[in-house]
């Protein structure tokens, strides 16, 4: 996963194009958001001012306060924007996607829309959690990213979703291969069974693939459907014939079905 810095330098640069020049504030004001009524200009100034600084989630509350003291002007929408980006950089993750979703609602056909997409996105997958946890954001961030590519697939936005798609799904499967691997520990070996062909089927690009063939060959072995485990070995062979998990998945074979192995 990305480093923080990486993250921003290249959130900034995607977001530079949405940012207006504007005109520096008269008075330099202090950064909270009680209501002060100020010119769009000035509010405005004084929300970039304060993201330049870093201060990513007072930036955030003052282009909200952007929103909220002129709604009908052109500013509001490009605030709306920017502050679904000053919480992204905050870690304020669900203020990130509240924002970005409340601009794709209000402006469904704005030019902006895929970076608004990539923004929740990025959002779920920077809260995606190790293997043994729950892993339903995970699942959000696949279905953003998804969401994304099918709504723009040829926009800047698009080649990075489908690379962290790839990423997520290995981490689906090896949520899967975690979950598959404690119920074999456990003897329980058709629920393991039921794991590892969801990786082989539903996960099968993955570098997960070779060692959930080489479980099914021992849990159908176990099972006592030597069949079964025989045909999960050819697969592996006819796919990874070079790997690790192929010679064990041989010498299980060899082992319990020494016939069919001098045959295959």
């Amino acid at each position: 996963m990305p480093s923080k810095l990486t993250r921003s330098a290249i959130l900034l640069l995607a977001c530079a194009a949405i940012v207006p020049a504007a005109g520096c504030a008269g008075k330099k004001a202090k950064t909270d958001t009680a209501y002060i009524a100020r010119d769009v200009n000035t509010l405005y100034a004084l929300a970039k001012e304060t993201l330049d600084k870093r201060q990513y989630e007072d930036a955030a509350k003052l282009f909200d306060e952007v929103e909220r003291q002129h709604p009908y002007s052109t500013w509001a929408r490009r605030a709306q924007l920017m502050s679904a980006f000053s919480y992204y950089l905050a870690e304020k993750y669900p203020e990130a996607v509240s924002s970005a979703q409340r601009f794709l609602t209000i402006h469904p056909g704005n030019k902006d829309a895929p970076y608004a997409h990539y923004l929740i996105a990025m959002s779920y997958y920077q809260q995606i959690s190790d293997v043994t946890r729950d892993q339903s954001v995970t699942a959000q961030a696949q279905q953003a990213f998804g969401e994304l590519i099918r709504r723009y697939p040829d926009s800047r936005y698009a080649s990075d979703a489908r690379l962290k798609q790839d990423l997520i799904n290995d981490h689906l499967a090896g949520k899967q291969m975690e979950i598959g691997r404690y119920y074999q520990r456990s003897g329980k070996w058709l629920a393991a069974s039921l794991r590892f062909r969801e990786v082989v089927e539903n996960f099968q690009t993955t570098n997960h693939t070779p060692e959930a063939l080489e479980r099914l060959v021992e849990c159908y072995l176990a099972l006592g459907v030597p069949q079964e485990a025989q045909k999960a070995a050819a697969v592996l062979g006819r796919n990874y014939p070079g790997s690790e998990w192929y010679h064990r998945a041989y010498a299980l074979i060899s082992k319990h079905m020494p016939r069919a192995a001098t045959q295959g």
